[in-house]
């Protein structure tokens, strides 16, 4: 089985979004004191993590390899996030956070064993 292919197939869509995550974490090194830096430091770590998801996400709802934990990792970290920005206590967000992790790496696990068979 090969890996599966994006639906933009031919266009390196991927490839140039990490690129140009990797060019903006650059000059954001460069400029981490500026605000415009850090902005340029926050986009290039997105982009580069969206190229990552991107290949992630198609190989693993596709049934040809298991990336459960990266995709779990993802919604773990939204509500960490959101649990820390709303300053709820540690210990809260600590549970949130596992409990999330567990809940979306057994269905996301349950999703790649229905299309690998």
């Amino acid at each position: 089985m090969s890996p599966p292919k994006a639906p933009w197939h031919p266009f390196p869509l991927v490839e140039l979004c990490v690129l140009a995550g990797i060019v903006l974490l650059v000059l954001g090194l460069i400029e981490h004191d500026s605000p415009h830096g850090r902005a340029m430091l926050v986009t290039g770590l997105a982009l580069g993590s969206l190229g990552g998801l991107d290949t992630a996400a198609r190989e693993h709802f596709a049934g040809y390899r298991s990336h459960t934990l990266v995709l779990a990792g993802v919604p773990t970290v939204a509500l960490a996030a959101v649990l820390y920005f709303l300053q709820v206590p540690w210990p809260v967000v600590v549970v949130g956070a596992l409990l999330t992790l567990a809940l979306s790496a057994r269905g996301l696990w349950r999703a790649y064993q229905r299309r690998a068979g």
